[in-house]
């Protein structure tokens, strides 16, 4: 490892006391929802009873294919944002910041577009969603993924299961960040990798401590084992915490300079393909988490050198800001519009025509969502009226604006919850 190089790239990760802002991570973001799109669009089953076809494929063969070929790129997107949600919170938080304020902002950032999704969501699916208080009243409250009867994980809008994570990582981020601080550099390393042990321990624990019946009616192992291994939120911390690792490792100069975007990608290819020779379970996060880890960490150097990939486009931070509403309409997009299809299917151009339509579909409903719920929300309720009067005085000279300060909102990209 380059020594000076790297303490350098530590240098230049904070400008001024602040965090370096990451475009090109945003942007990335949106490869990583549309991952998840494809991922929907090819399933043989919906989350949603009666668990009719969403592949639109009328040849078997194809359909099997398509099914086959994207089977791994939702599990991708999900650990993706759960590692980055850790590593922007981490790069944009220092000492000294009010756990209160944090919270405030985190809360506001997802329940406005999780309630408007949950409202759309029981009436499209009413007839399903209100058969009893029991399966919805958790999802209203982002607590379903901790319940283990898919009629209540998978409720509603099935997506939304993530958000249960998310709020977990959020309510947990100011209390966890206080002894990583306190890590020596030349231990980061370290305790990065017993992270990645920590998703194989998860998984050994799925796969020999609990049930493998009755099986999923999505998946090839138990309803159980699918909860547990994958929706379960305490599961999920080892990839939250080591995004907030890696952001550790960058700020202090000890990202290796041969760990670049070309060698993740490469990486990247090598654990997907990695994911159709291991046991299902282990597709949810072990196989990638390293080549997304690797990714993150990679894409964030080239930002804070200067070297701003074309993801920092605007276009491409465009699509990354609408990521999250992208991502979260898709189970009231995809998996309604297809019930309206009475399970028809269609040849290779009829299917493609379809897909590219959901995608259309998502991507307005998503900016719509974005731009008419989420960014409204945050300019009104996400800072106290004392933070706003403060902003306003800086800004008229007194010194940075509060909008710039650590939260993810403005100086970073927003840590964003996927499926």
């Amino acid at each position: 490892m380059d020594s000076t190089s790297t303490t350098g790239v530590g240098r230049a990760a904070r400008k001024n006391g602040r965090p370096t802002k990451l475009p090109s991570l945003t942007g990335l973001r949106f490869f990583a929802a549309l991952l998840v799109f494809f991922f929907h669009t090819s399933l043989s089953n919906s989350p949603i009873p009666p668990n009719d076809p969403i592949n639109p494929f009328g040849d078997e063969g194809i359909a099997t294919a398509y099914e086959k070929a994207l089977l791994n790129t939702g599990y991708i997107g999900v650990s993706f944002f759960f590692v980055l949600s850790g590593f922007v919170l981490a790069w944009s938080s220092r000492p000294g910041q009010r756990t209160t304020a944090f919270w405030r902002r985190r809360m506001t950032k997802l329940f406005p577009n999780h309630l408007v999704v949950f409202a759309v969501s029981l009436v499209l699916f009413a007839g399903a969603a209100i058969s009893s208080v029991g399966h919805w009243l958790p999802n209203l409250f982002l607590v379903h993924s901790f319940f283990p009867q898919p009629e209540i994980n998978l409720s509603m809008s099935p997506p939304s299961w993530s958000l249960s994570s998310e709020l977990l990582f959020y309510l947990l981020f100011p209390l966890l960040i206080v002894p990583i601080r306190k890590i020596r550099d030349g231990q980061l390393w370290l305790w990065a990798a017993a992270m990645v042990a920590g998703t194989v321990l998860v998984q050994l624990v799925s796969l020999h401590l609990v049930p493998d019946t009755p099986k999923s009616a999505i998946s090839p192992i138990s309803d159980l084992q699918f909860w547990f291994g994958y929706l379960f939120p305490p599961g999920r911390l080892f990839e939250f915490v080591l995004g907030v690792l890696l952001a550790r490792i960058v700020l202090a100069g000890r990202w290796p300079r041969r760990i670049d975007v070309p060698f993740s990608l490469v990486l990247m290819a090598l654990g997907y393909a990695a994911g159709f020779m291991v046991p299902f379970s282990y597709t949810f996060v072990t196989a990638t988490i390293v080549p997304i880890g690797a990714l993150i960490a990679a894409v964030a150097v080239t930002d804070v050198e200067g070297r701003h990939t074309w993801l920092a486009r605007r276009p491409m931070v465009w699509l990354g800001e609408v990521s999250f509403g992208f991502y979260l309409v898709q189970g009231v997009t995809i998996f309604y519009l297809r019930s309206l299809m009475d399970g028809s299917t269609y040849g290779v151009p009829g299917a493609l025509l379809v897909i590219a339509g959901f995608f259309v579909v998502c991507l307005l409903a998503g900016a719509l969502l974005h731009h008419g719920v989420e960014m409204p929300a945050m300019r009104r309720f996400s800072r106290s009226r004392a933070e706003r009067e403060a902003a306003t005085v800086r800004q008229d000279g007194a010194g940075p604006a509060l909008a710039a300060e650590p939260d993810g909102e403005k100086s970073t990209a927003p840590a964003v919850p996927m499926s």
